[in-house]
């Protein structure tokens, strides 16, 4: 495990969205880091779409796209 240095606005930023979502902040920011390289890497996908496709692989099933799924 690496340690990456944050200012302390982010880092106060980071504490209260873990304590919402019931993570530790490592885990809130680690979470908010993936999402945001998966975004860079795919700019046309949406948060939502992002994010169904990573529940998607952690059940170990393929994303199906939004306009097959409805």
């Amino acid at each position: 495990m690496g340690i990456v240095k944050i200012g302390d606005d982010l880092h106060e930023e980071v504490r209260r969205a873990s304590g919402v979502m019931c993570r530790s902040i490592n885990a809130q920011a680690e979470f908010w880091m993936k999402i945001g390289m998966l975004a860079e890497a795919n700019p046309a996908l949406s948060y939502v779409e992002i994010v169904r496709m990573q529940v998607a692989a952690a059940q170990g099933q393929a994303a199906v796209p939004e306009a097959v799924a409805a």
